[in-house]
C-alpha cells in the first residue's frame, strides 16, 4: 500500500469523521451540562459509572477500572474524583477486604445531581445525533450509534 490507497485514504476519512462527530456531541452536552448543572462531560460520566457500582462480588470499580470507564488516564481520574470529593459528589473510602484498594462511591448530593443532569445529557445528545445525522458525512455513523442502541435496549 501507498500513502495514497484509497483504502488508506478511505480509512482516514472515515477516522475524521468519527472524529468530528465525538468532538461535536462532546461539545454541544459540554455546554448543556455545564449551564443547567455545573457539570462537566468527564465530571457526569464519572458520576454515571460509579452510580452503577453494586455491592455483589466484583460490584466497587478499583481508580484503574474507573479510569478505563471514563477513558482518561489513572492520574486525571484520581484528580477528577478529588474536584468531585471537594464538592460532596463523591466519597473515598478503604476496600474493606484489601486495605490497599480505594473505592469511591457518589454520595446523596452526587446522585440527586446526576438524576437532575441525566436529562439534559440525554435530551442534548438526541439534539447532537439529529443535527449530525443532517451531515451526509456523519449521517452512517449516527446510524451505526443507533443501532448499538437498538442492540442494547
Amino acid at each position: 500500500m501507498t500513502a495514497t490507497d484509497p483504502e488508506l485514504t478511505a480509512l482516514a476519512q472515515g477516522w475524521c469523521a468519527l472524529s468530528l462527530l465525538h468532538g461535536r456531541i462532546e461539545s454541544h452536552i459540554e455546554q448543556a451540562l455545564q449551564a443547567g448543572h455545573d457539570l462537566s462531560v468527564r465530571e457526569y460520566s464519572l458520576l454515571d459509572v460509579l452510580s452503577r457500582q453494586h455491592n455483589g462480588t466484583g460490584g466497587h470499580l478499583r481508580m484503574s477500572q474507573v479510569a478505563e470507564a471514563v477513558v482518561l488516564s489513572q492520574s486525571a481520574t484520581t484528580r477528577l474524583v478529588s474536584r468531585l470529593e471537594d464538592r460532596g459528589l463523591l466519597s473515598r473510602y478503604l476496600c474493606p477486604t484489601d486495605r490497599r484498594g480505594i473505592y469511591t462511591d457518589v454520595t446523596e448530593a452526587g446522585l440527586a445531581l446526576l438524576e437532575q443532569a441525566r436529562p439534559t445529557n440525554e435530551r442534548t445528545l438526541r439534539e447532537a445525533l439529529d443535527a449530525a445525522a443532517q451531515n451526509p458525512e456523519l449521517a452512517p455513523l449516527v446510524r451505526a450509534v443507533s443501532s448499538l442502541h437498538a442492540v442494547h435496549a
